[in-house]
């Protein structure tokens, strides 16, 4: 009996403990990638160690496109309906791969997956789930397109696309790759499996702990699950996830959590983190303007005046180029874009409040972000 009335007060604060954290509908889009370690579990896990519940279904073939899923059962699972967040995982190279091929192969069905996800759901949220460069970046490829020929270059490529989506096309993102990347410069935790592509147990926790930060919108300091691997790594994890994600979480998310308050330098630190964001050694701030180069396409472009008032005048010093002008505002919320393809091109910022904006210049291989100010 008295078992009996233990097991029953047990059972009662379980239920409890479900009853007072938050609970999502989770449906997982993707490919080996989210399949290995079985990612959406971990997920699950995670939340539950901290009285979160996911209820998730997923769709994973190996090798599985977006193209694949926009006729696969996919699109059957989004257009039932009842997701609170949709899960999207482009195969690992496509997104890398030359320019022009993405944009025939890759970014018309990343919308129509999109668009499908708020068509169907109402307060449903897209999630892109940027991933990885290989732990020695794609070489065949490489031959074709040296930039794939090193992690640091594909990884790059990677971000920049998924971003390049994500603002686009109205989704967040699940900043992944930027969490492995932080990981591979800060520590020496193995992320990959021995076929330097797929992700370890370490790898996919990683992963696991940055998408509860963004589909709760809770810190992952609190999290105490742990799949199986050495506990300081495991804490190890969570603090770069906090720092790469948490810390900037409305950079990531399309929109900010209404009691969530960042500070500039903490949206510049993380930038900073990356090169591929913000260069600090090939910035030159002035109280007139910014000066900054892409050695790669031996190009400097100029940003003036800075702080602006009515507008900022971009200037490109160099061979012809294709790059974007993408504006943010300090939470991240894409304002307005404009093709850089003339010498001199001019950001409007008549209609904006004075205030710290980000200034993304992208080329096809790259991206600097700036802090323009606006008097």
């Amino acid at each position: 009996m008295k078992r009996t009335i233990l097991l029953a007060f047990a059972l009662c604060l379980i239920q409890m403990g479900w009853s007072q954290g938050d609970s999502k509908r989770v449906l997982f889009i993707g490919n080996s990638y989210t399949a290995v370690n079985n990612l959406p579990l971990m997920v699950q896990n995670v939340a539950q160690s901290v009285g979160d519940r996911v209820e998730y279904e997923s769709n994973t073939p190996g090798g599985c496109t977006f193209e694949q899923h926009c006729s696969n059962q996919s699109m059957d699972m989004i257009r039932e309906g009842g997701w609170d967040v949709v899960v999207l995982q482009e195969q690992s190279q496509l997104p890398s791969f030359p320019q022009g091929q993405v944009e025939t192969q890759c970014f018309p069905y990343a919308q129509r997956l999109i668009d499908s996800v708020y068509a169907c759901n109402l307060n449903g949220e897209a999630m892109l789930y940027m991933t990885w460069g290989r732990e020695n970046g794609d070489p065949q490829n490489g031959t074709v397109f040296p930039p794939l020929a090193t992690y640091e270059g594909m990884d790059s490529l990677l971000y920049e696309r998924y971003l390049y989506m994500a603002r686009t096309f109205d989704a967040s993102v699940c900043p992944v790759g930027r969490v492995w990347r932080y990981l591979r410069n800060n520590t020496p935790i193995q992320l990959y499996q021995g076929d330097g592509s797929h992700p370890s147990l370490e790898g996919s926790y990683a992963a696991a702990c940055a998408f509860y930060t963004l589909i709760f919108r809770r810190s992952p300091l609190a999290l105490t699950y742990n799949p199986g691997i050495d506990e300081q790594v495991a804490r190890t994890i969570r603090e770069a996830v906090q720092t790469v994600v948490y810390d900037t979480i409305c950079f990531w998310l399309r929109q900010c959590p209404a009691d969530t308050t960042q500070t500039d330098t903490t949206t510049t630190d993380t930038l900073a983190t990356d090169t591929t964001q913000v260069d600090t050694t090939q910035v030159d701030t002035t109280t007139t303007g910014i000066n900054f180069k892409f050695p790669e396409h031996k190009t400097q472009i100029t940003v003036y005046p800075n702080p602006a008032t009515t507008e900022a005048t971009i200037v490109v010093d160099g061979p012809a180029h294709c790059f974007d002008a993408v504006l943010y505002d300090i939470n991240g919320r894409r304002l307005r874009t404009c093709k850089l393809n003339q010498p001199t091109s001019v950001m409007d910022m008549s209609d904006l409040a004075p205030g710290i904006y980000l200034l993304s210049i992208l080329s096809r291989t790259d991206t600097r972000t700036i802090r323009l100010v606006k008097q």
